[in-house]
């Protein structure tokens, strides 16, 4: 079997096309999450902390260049290369994996039990051997059946 023909069989597995599926709908998915935190939770977080824009919390590690002239923003001064410990950063992408990670579970959970709701078919009664049966039909022509 070539390389290519054993690709070809790998590749149109269900489980590799479902993986792509999972992984793009999970990449939007992503971004929604992103989105819920950055602009709807941390913004709130930030209010109650007593900031506005909750990324913008930092701790510089180093000076900033004396010839700097752009905000003192996380953003800005990223880009001149200043040092810094940008926990509000971090905090924002704590919480964006905490939301993913109970929704995919609260999801799992939900298929798990949707799975186990499907009770088994029961199974058909076997079938008797020749000898019962023809051991029934004697005692039905004997005249023993009760």
């Amino acid at each position: 079997m070539s390389i290519a023909s054993e690709f070809k069989e790998f590749a149109v597995k269900g489980n590799v096309i479902d993986l792509a599926v999972g992984v793009i709908v999970g990449g939007a998915f992503g971004k929604i999450v992103d989105s819920l935190v950055k602009d709807l939770i941390m913004p709130v977080v930030g209010k109650a902390l007593g900031g506005l824009d909750f990324s913008n919390y930092f701790l510089l590690l180093g000076q900033v260049p004396a010839d700097y002239k752009g905000a003192m923003t996380y953003a800005d001064l990223s880009k001149a290369g200043v040092p810094m410990l940008a926990y509000g950063n971090f905090a924002t992408v704590a919480v964006n994996f905490i939301i993913l990670a109970f929704i995919i579970f609260m999801m799992v959970k939900q298929i798990n039990k949707l799975k186990a709701e499907t009770p088994a078919a029961p199974a058909a009664p076997a079938e008797p051997s020749e000898d019962i049966v023809l051991l029934r039909q004697i005692r039905d022509a004997l005249g023993g059946r009760r």
